[in-house]
């Protein structure tokens, strides 16, 4: 599992090791928030209804969930399981409450990756960067950041997100894969 603060480069990382090495499939969470600009349905994510989540959740089809940011996201859970099934690595890209809950119902065979910023300034710089939330989302989400790093401690491992090809190498040596495609 892949997890840091939001505006860390979660998803470019994650997408690097999609694209490079095929031998990892990347799961694609469900979310209530609305696209971005270039986002694919299925793709980045799956967008759904608040309506659709709940009955999601209510049916026990999540692995993990959490709001984020006025927003639900959450792992299908089926999808992971037919995957580690079959000997696929499987890559999570999720928050923190998200690892803990992972963490909490697989147990110690998981393992944890913290994507930490190279410094707090450009975690900042690259949140507002961004130019797709409004301020007060951006203050949000830099309050739950916070509490985001000072849980690193919780993971089985840190990497530093100052390059993404850098970083994506040091994950899926973690998941103990060589070879990219």
């Amino acid at each position: 599992m892949l997890s840091g603060p939001s505006g860390v480069g979660k998803s470019t990382v994650a997408t690097y090791v999609r694209d490079h090495y095929r031998s990892v499939w990347l799961s694609v969470s469900a979310t209530t928030r609305r696209p971005r600009k270039g986002e694919t349905n299925g793709v980045q994510y799956w967008f759904v209804s608040g309506e659709e989540f709940a009955g999601m959740v209510e049916r026990g089809e999540l692995l993990e969930y959490a709001q984020f940011a006025g927003n639900y996201y959450g792992t299908p859970a089926a999808p992971v399981a037919d995957k580690l099934a079959s000997g696929t690595s499987v890559l999570l890209e999720i928050e923190l409450h998200g690892a803990r809950q992972v963490r909490a119902r697989a147990g110690e065979g998981t393992l944890l990756v913290f994507l930490a910023p190279p410094s707090w300034e450009e975690l900042v710089r690259r949140l507002v960067g961004r130019g797709t939330e409004p301020a007060q989302v951006i203050a949000r989400r830099l309050e739950t950041a916070r509490v985001e790093l000072a849980a690193q401690t919780e993971f089985d491992a840190v990497v530093v997100n100052d390059d993404v090809g850098s970083a994506a190498e040091a994950l899926v040596a973690l998941m103990g894969i060589t070879d990219g495609s």
